[in-house]
């Protein structure tokens, strides 16, 4: 029982951390494997976390960013963070369409990924079924590349 008990927190940390911002499953992968996950389980529950918080990214970011960029207290912070993936993305996305966004979520390199590609795709107002796909089909190759990375430091 107690087994199970500590196998569940394990993967619901994995997941916690697969789904925020910044770490992503590039954190999420390795700290699973650090943590007696397989390699595989590790992957697999990080790219289910990872993945599960894109259709609401997708679908809450434009109405929140607007809200709290009329704030006091985010104005500031909400503008840089438009202006700082507009510049990051916009050129790649306008030139490759929706390979660029496929790009920017499936390398696996810090300040790119899923939330990044939520944001790039909600301020460049692209369709949220094509930026969902995209966003989740680079989810899934950066999980594979990670947990591919991850397998040769940790194995």
């Amino acid at each position: 029982m107690f087994e199970l008990i500590e196998e569940l927190k394990r993967e619901i940390l994995v997941v916690l951390m697969a789904a925020m911002p910044i770490s992503e499953l590039r954190g999420a992968i390795p700290l699973g494997i650090s943590l007696g996950l397989s390699p595989i389980h590790s992957t697999i529950i990080s790219i289910i976390g990872n993945m599960a918080i894109v259709p609401i990214l997708l679908k809450v970011l434009n109405p929140v960013m607007n809200y709290l960029e009329k704030t006091f207290l985010f104005s500031k912070f909400i503008g840089w963070i438009k202006r700082r993936t507009l510049k990051r993305t916009r050129a790649a996305i306008k030139k490759y369409s929706l390979l660029g966004l496929f790009i920017l979520v499936a390398i696996p390199v810090p300040t790119t990924g899923a939330w990044t590609g939520c944001i790039a795709a909600t301020l460049l107002k692209l369709d949220y079924k094509n930026a969902l796909m995209v966003i989740l089909s680079g989810v899934f190759t950066a999980g594979i590349i990670v947990s591919t990375i991850s397998y040769q430091v940790f194995g």
